[in-house]
């Protein structure tokens, strides 16, 4: 089933934004803000589809979330990152706020089993402990919600995000139910065309993914092309067309034009046995819920 089919789209005019999971997932509120004014959401099953439709024209752009402030990276979409030739044209970070929530009249005692995607259950796994609920693995978050909205269990509850609850018609029991408060995923937006050139005095990122060759001291030269800059984050990955080798992600705090920020760049590209600059983009301002 194409996503189109599988999920609700809220179309009118203006932009289509495409999202992986369910009406009411974080995934639909970063791409609710992800443009100053979104018209229109369509989720999809998967990354790989949520990528393709913005790849075939279905939606005008994507988000993709990359990392979480709790779990780390999230590989899947980082290996999506490399293979797609969609450009990065901005970032949106959500507080991922987790709400407790049932059908109309279901308390606390009458629960014995709660549902959500995996990561949104390992970050309540106090609630859960201390209850001793059953927890049931979900597709995502919002799915969970809508799955016991449809089923009409009165033994179990779903965790989710607010508005989830607002969409399912279900009751929410308690709010901030992670374990952490410290909890926030990272969107990349994605889309077709390169970013507009914005403001100088916009703050930017750029993330750059490559390879090197696997000769002793030469992933340390290579980085050190990129002395001086400020690295918001850098990290491995295991390349997937080849064994035993892998590739580096950094995320530098600046725009590729900039001087210094192009000149690392140009010394990483000649050293490095793969690059590709994912994108240069204006850093996310704050976050939203």
């Amino acid at each position: 089933m194409r996503g189109s089919e599988a999920a609700q789209a809220t179309e009118q005019t203006g932009p289509v934004v495409a999202f992986q999971g369910n009406p009411g997932s974080y995934g639909e509120i970063a791409a609710l803000n992800a443009l100053p004014q979104v018209r229109g959401t369509r989720g999809y099953p998967t990354f790989h589809e949520t990528v393709r439709a913005v790849e075939t024209g279905e939606a005008d752009f994507g988000v993709l979330p990359v990392e979480n402030s709790l779990m780390g990276a999230i590989h899947q979409s980082i290996d999506l990152l490399t293979e797609t030739e969609l450009h990065v044209t901005g970032e949106v970070v959500v507080r991922v706020t987790h709400c407790l929530m049932a059908l109309p009249g279901v308390e606390l005692g009458d629960i014995r089993k709660v549902g959500s995607q995996q990561p949104a259950l390992d970050q309540c796994t106090h609630l859960i402990r201390k209850h001793g609920w059953q927890p049931l693995a979900k597709h995502d978050t919002a799915g969970s919600a809508k799955d016991l909205a449809e089923r009409g269990a009165r033994d179990e509850a779903a965790i989710a995000s607010r508005r989830a609850a607002e969409l399912y018609g279900l009751n929410i029991l308690q709010t901030e139910v992670e374990d952490e408060p410290f909890n926030f995923t990272r969107f990349m937006v994605l889309s077709r065309r390169a970013p507009a050139e914005a403001a100088p005095d916009v703050p930017h990122k750029t993330s750059l993914v490559f390879a090197v060759r696997h000769t002793p001291g030469f992933l340390v030269e290579t980085l050190n092309e990129l002395r001086g800059l400020n690295l918001s984050r850098i990290e491995s990955r295991p390349r997937r067309d080849r064994a035993w080798s892998y590739l580096m992600y950094v995320d530098i705090e600046g725009r590729a034009s900039d001087p210094q920020v192009a000149q690392a760049l140009a010394g990483v590209l000649l050293k490095a046995s793969y690059a590709k600059i994912i994108g240069s983009y204006p850093a996310a301002q704050g976050t939203v819920e």
